[in-house]
């Protein structure tokens, strides 16, 4: 009986045309090494880098949308989780019957305290921390902070609900200058991986030409803000599906209410010490809590699993290879939506807000076609008219006939916080785009926000007037001060670039072996330059990498 043929043809056999395959190249042990195991013959190899390039810049967009959604997710769970807290423990009833005399006001008190009061010392250890953790694995670990406030309130007491606090407070600032540098470094990333043909021929040493990232930076910035403004509507979910259901309407919460607007004087007077018509049951609350908790762990998830590292993974740990608290204090006493519209209203009142900024962010591209300067001076002068049109503004308790101009405003006030976020952000990555100050000059920046919502928390209690007269102070002395500053740039007046000192770099295994350090800084190029000549003159001798491997030199 005739054997059947192999299914498959031997390695080292003879082919069907003998010991020569159809393109007369002998086949077998005797073929060609260069055959065997060279390149496959339809390899394109400026195809396949471009192929490479492009699936960076979509890692690199991966990145950006990753770290703006888990910071949206984180944000909004922060703030509607310590607005309802804060207006369920305002009802003296629920304090009565949940808690008796355990002092929620002063637990309140002090939590509140630690969330804006502890960022103010952020700048004495934000750096350190960026740099110790790494930008990555800074904004991890802040986000899980946030995540044990949110959890801390399945046992409200003063040892879980002020040290958590604390905590928070002390990860605000380093959250988000984490956050600003992420961004900043994305978008020189993307650059690199987009101009990668125009870096080869310039050197692998060289560079690129400083600010030559800023349309990418522009463009990711409106795209994280454009998410993180969604954290302010995302925020009202709880109140708009749970809290709602159980508050009194505007006639009995703002019963001897008489003045609001310009005519308030410090926190809304008068404001009713219930709430709450029917106190929601525990179960309820625990449903809520854990939907909260749910989505701040995935917000952890998305920074953990889907955000690289901003700069090399063996310069910050990868385990593929981790402010406006102030808005919401006491917010249902503010002085003009809620003593015009009632409790009920707020959360309608804060998702316009958010959209408005989420929408208008989008108008922060016009800084790719008009001046720097325009998109952040228009949304100063908007700021500026509001201001000034409160300043005469007195809106009649319980009275919802000017609702509308209540909406009105909130949308334009985050028409003009988105630009002048998107635009000051995008600013500060321009100017100090070397990545040993982009953690320095976030933090500053995160910094003095966090000074100026303590301000804010030690004048709570000023009259309106007062506080929208500091507030236009600092509006003209910002823009002021803005307008210097780009006068002094235009007349060609490089900005003062402290010097920090150089990181002392330790070479082991292959962390420092590669020819195109791109996450230099412009002082280590600037020390080294003087040692290239040398290297390129030096006879070229054996690698660290070729010597493990017995080798000699290039040619062997």
């Amino acid at each position: 009986m005739e054997a059947e043929p192999p299914l498959y043809p031997v390695a080292g056999a003879a082919g069907p045309q003998g010991d020569e395959d159809r393109l007369g190249v002998p086949d077998g042990p005797d073929a060609p090494l260069d055959e065997l195991v060279g390149a496959y013959p339809n390899y394109n190899e400026e195809e396949e880098e471009r192929r490479y390039y492009r699936r960076k810049r979509l890692g690199v967009l991966k990145n950006v949308l990753a770290a703006s959604l888990g910071g949206t997710l984180t944000y909004g769970v922060y703030l509607g989780l310590l607005q309802m807290q804060l207006i369920l423990h305002y009802d003296e009833t629920y304090r009565e019957v949940k808690y008796g005399n355990m002092g929620l006001p002063d637990i309140d008190s002090k939590m509140l305290m630690g969330i804006n009061v502890t960022p103010t010392a952020a700048l004495l250890y934000t750096p350190l921390l960026i740099r110790f953790f790494g930008t990555k694995w800074m904004m991890f670990l802040a986000v899980g902070i946030y995540a044990l406030f949110v959890s801390t309130n399945y046992w409200e007491r003063y040892y879980t609900l002020v040290p958590s606090a604390v905590a928070l407070g002390m990860a605000i600032v380093p959250l988000w200058a984490s956050m600003g540098n992420y961004i900043t470094r994305m978008a020189q990333k993307y650059y690199e991986y987009t101009r990668y043909k125009e870096q080869d021929e310039q050197g692998p040493r060289r560079r690129p030409p400083r600010g030559s990232h800023a349309p990418y930076l522009l463009v990711f910035q409106v795209i994280f803000y454009s998410f993180f403004h969604l954290s302010f509507a995302c925020a009202q979910l709880p109140m708009i599906y749970f809290l709602n259901h159980y508050l009194y309407d505007l006639n009995h919460t703002l019963y001897n209410v008489q003045s609001c607007g310009t005519k308030s004087n410090g926190i809304l007077s008068g404001f009713n010490k219930t709430v709450l018509k029917t106190l929601p049951q525990s179960h309820n609350l625990i449903v809520v809590e854990s939907v909260l908790m749910a989505t701040a762990f995935l917000a952890m998830l998305l920074v953990l699993g889907l955000c690289g590292a901003a700069y090399r993974p063996t310069e910050e740990i990868d385990l593929r290879s981790v402010g406006w608290g102030n808005i919401f204090q006491l917010p249902f006493k503010h002085g003009y939506g809620v003593c015009s519209m009632g409790l009920e209203r707020l959360a309608y009142l804060l998702v316009a807000y958010g959209l408005g900024a989420s929408a208008a962010s989008i108008l922060g591209l016009l800084g790719l076609w008009l001046p720097r300067s325009v998109p952040l001076v228009a949304g100063a002068g908007l700021h500026l008219l509001l201001t000034l049109s409160f300043f005469f503004w007195a809106p009649a308790p319980r009275v919802l006939q000017h609702s509308w101009m209540l909406y009105l405003a909130a949308i334009l006030w985050g028409v003009g916080s988105a630009l002048n976020k998107t635009g000051l952000s995008t600013l500060l990555g321009v100017l100090y785009e070397d990545k040993e100050r982009q953690d320095f000059i976030f933090t500053i920046y995160h910094w003095w926000q966090a000074v100026a919502i303590f301000a804010v928390y030690l004048g709570s209690s000023l009259p309106m007037k007062a506080k929208l007269a500091v507030l236009l102070v600092t509006l003209v002395a910002a823009v002021a001060s803005y307008l210097w500053m780009e006068r002094k740039l235009g007349g060609g007046l490089v900005p003062r670039q402290p010097r920090i000192p150089r990181p002392q770099h330790k070479v082991q295994g292959y962390r420092y072996l590669e020819e195109d350090n791109s996450d230099e800084s412009d002082s280590e190029g600037q020390h080294e330059a003087g040692g290239f000549a040398e290297d390129e003159a030096a006879p070229a001798g054996p690698c660290p990498y070729e010597q493990a491997l017995g080798g000699d030199g290039p040619e062997e």
